[in-house]
């Protein structure tokens, strides 16, 4: 699939790798509608874009909130032929710690944030692009975010490790659910990017993640995951496999 003149559905577009990839795909010609909870800094970043994108503010979990962001897609930009799942939340808490065990509603949170809404916007997108007419048999693409995590979780890590394990497993399965119209589904798995989750950080944790980093030894730019997401959607025989993207780390227990 070609970016240029394409329209794409981008998740988390407020900030960090959805707003990386909402510009990168802007700048090749794309037309965007741009989704997030955050509405002041996704409808700025919407605005000093240009008229070839749209801010909508989306829950994920929402039905309503995504079919909302697909209808503005199909009217504004008449089609939906991408979609990129950026959006996400982070939790950290261990299995059972100084206060007893996991906060049931904080697991299920993640899970639904990460997870669901990740089903969510991919149901609803791809059910737009089935009516797209094919180009060279293709109807569609859909990018999701896993993370390093669904492989090596660390200690803390059980809700964020389960739903990006999820997204991971659920990769397969619905790209070959989708084959039949002609949709492919990719996912890619960073490792330690410089968003806004990691600007808490000390700088001493900060050095600490990036000299587990074997090369480069820095985290990841979001333009590089932007790039590779552009890459997915670019290159046709790419279906149903999630991609690590993480200067080769292989997170330790903690």
């Amino acid at each position: 699939m070609t970016i240029s003149d394409s329209v794409f559905l981008i998740s988390g577009a407020a900030s960090g790798l959805g707003r990386a990839t909402a510009e990168r795909f802007y700048s090749m010609g794309a037309r965007v509608v741009m989704c997030d909870l955050n509405e002041a800094d996704g409808a700025s970043v919407a605005v000093a874009l240009g008229d070839r994108a749209r801010f909508v503010r989306v829950d994920v979990r929402e039905e309503s909130d995504v079919q909302k962001a697909v209808d503005v897609a199909r009217k504004d930009f008449g089609a939906l032929h991408g979609a990129v799942n950026c959006a996400g939340i982070v939790a950290g808490s261990r299995t059972v710690g100084r206060d007893g065990p996991h906060d049931l509603e904080l697991f299920r949170r993640v899970v639904e944030v990460n997870l669901i809404g990740t089903f969510n916007v991919i149901r609803l997108s791809a059910a737009a692009m089935a009516d797209n007419n094919p180009v060279a048999g293709e109807r569609g693409v859909i990018v999701n975010t896993a993370s390093v995590a669904a492989f090596d979780g660390q200690v803390g890590q059980a809700a964020y490790s389960a739903s990006k394990g999820g997204v991971a497993g659920m990769t397969l399965p619905i790209a070959r659910d989708l084959s039949r119209i002609g949709i492919r589904v990719v996912s890619i798995a960073p490792g330690i990017f410089e968003t806004p989750m990691m600007a808490g950080m000390s700088e001493e944790v900060r050095t600490s993640l990036e000299q587990q980093v074997p090369f480069p030894p820095r985290l990841g730019r979001p333009s590089e995951y932007a790039a590779l997401a552009q890459h997915v959607v670019e290159n046709e025989y790419l279906n149903g496999e999630t991609i690590r993207i993480d200067g080769g780390i292989r997170m330790q227990p903690k």
